[in-house]
C-alpha cells in the first residue's frame, strides 16, 4: 500500500522524485506535522565551492524550511580531517586546518542563497562538527561511544565491503568516519532536538548508525531519509561535465558557464531536473518535459533560467540566456563568456593554440585538443581550426578570439593591456 503522508514537506519531496528510502515513513510524517522539526545535512569541507553534486540535497533542505523546518547545514570541520570512505576507491588527501577552514567559508556563501539562516523558529542554523569533535577525549570516547558499535556489522556497510572485496586499502583513521557522522547525530539530538538527518542514498548507512547510537545512548526516537544518487540518462554522474565539476561558486565557474550547463540537459532529462531543481508547479514540469523535437529547447532554457536564478539572482539568468542567444543564433561574441586573459610573456615566443584550448578550459590535455582539431570539431571565430601546430602571437590576438569546442562550449581569448 502506497503511503499518503500528511505533511507538506513529504507530499511536496515524494511528488518531486527527492525521496529513496526513510528508516520510518509514518512516523517522521506525525513529528513534522506535531511541530517544527529540525533536520539536518553534513557537508565536508573538502573543496572552497559546493558543486551540482550537492544541489539536489540542497533544494531538499529549500524545501523542508518552506514548510516550516527548520534546518541545520553541518560543516564537516572536525570530519574533513578523517575523509568519507564511502564507495571511494582510495582515501582522500588531507587538509589543514586552515585549508577546511577556507573552504567552508566558501561554502557558506551558496548556502544563503537557498536558505534563510537566522533566530527565527524555522530559521537555518549552520554549525561546525569541529566544535564537539576537536574537543575529544580518545579514551573516553572509546568506552562511552566506541563499545556501542559492531566491527562485524561495520565491515557489512556496502560503502566499506565494495572497499575490501576490490582489495583496496581501507585505513584505520578512515575507518573511524562511521563512528564520528553516527556521534554528530547524537550531539545534534541532545545540544539541538534534532530529529532528522538527511543525504544521499550512499549514506543510508552512515545514517542508521547515527539513529541506533542515538537511540541506545539517549534514548530519543530519530529518523533518517535519503534522496536517490542521481545519474544523469546517459550514465555519467550527475554534476560532471567533459571540463570537470559544476561549482556553485562564481569565483569558480561563471554564471553563464553553470547557466550552459543546464542548458545542455539531455532531452529525456528535462522533466526529472524541473521537478528536482526548480519551484515549478510539479504539472508544468510534466509539461515541459514532454516536449518534442525543436521544442525542448525551450524548455532547457527555462530549466536553466530557473536553477541559475535560484543561484545567482534572475539578472544572470536573463545575462546568460541573452549571451547565449548572441552566440548561438547570431554568432556573435557574448560579453559574458568565459575568458582566457594572456600576458606578453605568455607570447614572447608563440603559443600553440592547442594549449590555449587546455588554459581555456575546452579540452583536459594537449592530445584531447589535437584530437577535437583532427575530428573538425574545433573553431576559431566560427571557422573551422584544421591547423593542431598553428601558433597565436599578439597580432592574431590583437582583437578578442573566440574558441568554440563542438557547437555548446565557446571561450574568449583575450591579450591583457
Amino acid at each position: 500500500m502506497t503511503y499518503h503522508p500528511k505533511s507538506d514537506f513529504l507530499a511536496t519531496i515524494i511528488e518531486r522524485g527527492f525521496l529513496a528510502d526513510c528508516t520510518d515513513l509514518q512516523s517522521l510524517d506525525n513529528a513534522l506535522i506535531s511541530g517544527v522539526v529540525p533536520a539536518y545535512i553534513g557537508y565536508d569541507a573538502t573543496a572552497k565551492s559546493l558543486h551540482v553534486g550537492h544541489l539536489l540535497n540542497i533544494m531538499l533542505l529549500r524545501w523542508f524550511q518552506k514548510a516550516g523546518g527548520k534546518p541545520i547545514t553541518l560543516m564537516g570541520g572536525g570530519t574533513t580531517k578523517v575523509g568519507d570512505p564511502s564507495f571511494r576507491a582510495d582515501e582522500r588527501p588531507l587538509l589543514t586546518t586552515a585549508q577546511i577552514d577556507d573552504n567552508i567559508s566558501g561554502m557558506q556563501q551558496s548556502f544563503a542563497r537557498y536558505l534563510t539562516y537566522g533566530d527565527g523558529p524555522s530559521d537555518a542554523i549552520m554549525l561546525n562538527n569541529a566544535e564537539w569533535l576537536d574537543t575529544l577525549k580518545y579514551l573516553d570516547f572509546l568506552r562511552d561511544i566506541g563499545r556501542h558499535f559492531s566491527v562485524n556489522r561495520m565491515l557489512s556497510f556496502e560503502s566499506v565491503k565494495s572497499r575490501l572485496d576490490r582489495e583496496q586499502s581501507l585505513s584505520f583513521l578512515e575507518f573511524n568516519y562511521m563512528i564520528l557522522q553516527a556521534y554528530d547525530f547524537l550531539e545534534l539530538n541532545r545540544r539541538y532536538g534534532c530529529l532528522l538527518q538527511m543525504g544521499g542514498s550512499d549514506q543510508w548507512g552512515n545514517i542508521v548508525n547515527g539513529i541506533d547510537l542515538t537511540r541506545r545512548v539517549l534514548e530519543s526516537e530519530i529518523f533518517g531519509l535519503t534522496t536517490p544518487l542521481l545519474t544523469t540518462s546517459d550514465g555519467r554522474k550527475m554534476g560532471k561535465s567533459q571540463g570537470g565539476a559544476i561549482w556553485l561558486s562564481e569565483d569558480m565557474l561563471s554564471p553563464y558557464e553553470f547557466w550552459q550547463f543546464w542548458r545542455n540537459t539531455t532531452d529525456a532529462d528535462v522533466g526529472r531536473f524541473l521537478k528536482l531543481y526548480t519551484e515549478l508547479p510539479v504539472e508544468e514540469c510534466t509539461r515541459l518535459g514532454a516536449l518534442e523535437g525543436s521544442e525542448i529547447n525551450a524548455a532547457k532554457i527555462r530549466l536553466a533560467n530557473e536553477v541559475t536564478a535560484l543561484l545567482h539572482g534572475s539578472e544572470a539568468a536573463e545575462t546568460a540566456e541573452a549571451t547565449s542567444r548572441e552566440v548561438f543564433e547570431k554568432g556573435g561574441v557574448g560579453d559574458d563568456l568565459p575568458t582566457l586573459t594572456l600576458t606578453a610573456d605568455d607570447l614572447a615566443d608563440g603559443i600553440s593554440v592547442v594549449q590555449v584550448f587546455v588554459r581555456a578550459g575546452l579540452a583536459k590535455s594537449g592530445k584531447e585538443a589535437k584530437r577535437l582539431i583532427s575530428e573538425n570539431g574545433a573553431r576559431m571565430d566560427d571557422t573551422p581550426l584544421t591547423d593542431a601546430g598553428l601558433m597565436l602571437d599578439a597580432v592574431a590576438l590583437a582583437s578578442p578570439v573566440k574558441l568554440s569546442a563542438g557547437k555548446k562550449r565557446h571561450a574568449l581569448v583575450v591579450l591583457e593591456r
